[in-house]
């Protein structure tokens, strides 16, 4: 798995999903499985999560307000 690719994949489908720019906030690991299609251990998954919310942060900073 090229976990840039995925970072890059959870960003764009953030950007363009309202319902899923919702998820992302209440559950990231839930919703970034979701996106990927893998179930991996939290601490993994908590990684890609993270980078992922770095990504697309100005988006959720938005959700947030």
């Amino acid at each position: 798995m090229d976990i840039k690719e995925k970072i890059g994949e959870i960003a764009d489908k953030v950007k363009g999903d309202k319902d899923l720019q919702k998820n992302i906030t209440k559950d990231p690991v839930k919703a970034v499985e979701g996106v990927t299609g893998i179930d991996l251990p939290d601490e993994k998954i908590n990684k890609v999560v993270d980078a992922a919310k770095d990504k697309v942060g100005d988006v959720i900073d938005k959700l947030k307000k």
